[in-house]
């Protein structure tokens, strides 16, 4: 697969951002945080949640939260199918930004259920969604997508928990495609992440909700080639975005835990829904392709 060039413009927010994360970086090696005094870096960010990152935490199966989890039968909801809300069981560090998860065409929520817990170790109330049908398309998805958030902030269990300004989407396929619906027609989200979505809507010009694209080299569902790269062209170039593509992968990647996908999706979430610089080195230069991962384009997120 051709490696295209990146686009000049920008070059001096992302060599702003490597010597950010760079600062950061060197910050957490010698200590910097006894000279600021301590809790000085949380205090700067209020939605800051829990120990410095590593790569190792980042890829774990299971993060610094505890994780309990509650279900919500589609009898009680109204716009989505219900579904099961993983949260941190521990009230000590305030509320928590969170993400709604839709699985893909066909689908229930066991597909995309792996998500919840790992998501949800790492700092964040996370609902994995059915849909009203398995057959319901991506327009439908989105509109399913925000229904949830509106459902997780108002009227749900964990409400209290959750920061109601702080919230994103993903999808899986069609829940993907949704996931892009859903940040079009609700602005105000901080982040989304379609995995290896699906929509015959080609171009997303109106996006202004920082969007990170997973694709699958080896996709031939949603191949990557008519789905998600022309998603990600078709962003505003001024937008934090990215695109991911896997190495080596199917359609059906994120339907099993992948220690790929849900390391930058931890990292996506983290520095646009907590505002947490200290994921900006995960992203920042941009990741180089491997064996899992095939390409990654993207403008390096804001610093600020």
């Amino acid at each position: 697969m051709l490696h295209h060039p990146h686009k000049r413009a920008g070059s001096t927010r992302r060599r702003t951002g490597r010597l950010a994360g760079a600062a950061a970086a060197l910050a957490a090696v010698i200590g910097l945080g006894t000279l600021a005094g301590p809790g000085a870096h949380a205090a700067d960010n209020p939605y800051e949640r829990g120990p410095a990152p590593t790569t190792a935490s980042i890829e774990a199966l299971r993060g610094p939260y505890a994780v309990s989890q509650t279900s919500v039968s589609s009898l009680a909801v109204t716009g989505f199918g219900g579904g099961t809300i993983y949260y941190p069981t521990s009230t000590s560090d305030g509320t928590f930004g969170a993400v709604a998860i839709s699985p893909g065409y066909t689908a229930y929520e066991s597909s995309i259920a792996w998500l919840g817990p790992r998501l949800a170790s790492q700092g964040f109330v996370v609902f994995t969604i059915d849909t009203n049908t398995t057959l319901d398309q991506p327009d439908s998805r989105g509109r399913q997508l925000l229904a949830a958030l509106d459902y997780l902030t108002q009227r749900s269990s964990v409400r209290g928990r959750v920061d109601s300004s702080r919230l994103g989407v993903m999808g899986h396929s069609m829940g993907g495609g949704g996931s892009l619906e859903a940040a079009k027609s609700r602005p105000s989200l901080q982040a989304a992440i379609p995995l290896t979505p699906w929509n015959l809507d080609k171009t997303w010009p109106e996006l202004r909700t920082p969007t990170m694209i997973i694709g699958a080299d080896g996709d031939t569902i949603a191949p990557v080639s008519s789905h998600s790269e022309p998603f990600y062209t078709s962003l505003p170039s001024t937008l934090d975005r990215a695109y991911l593509e896997l190495n080596g992968a199917t359609h059906f990647a994120p339907n099993t835990s992948n220690t790929t996908i849900a390391k930058y999706s931890v990292s996506w979430l983290k520095r646009f829904i907590d505002n947490d610089t200290r994921y900006e080195q995960f992203l920042c230069p941009l990741p180089r392709p491997s064996l899992t991962i095939e390409e990654y384009r993207g403008n390096c997120p804001h610093t600020s």
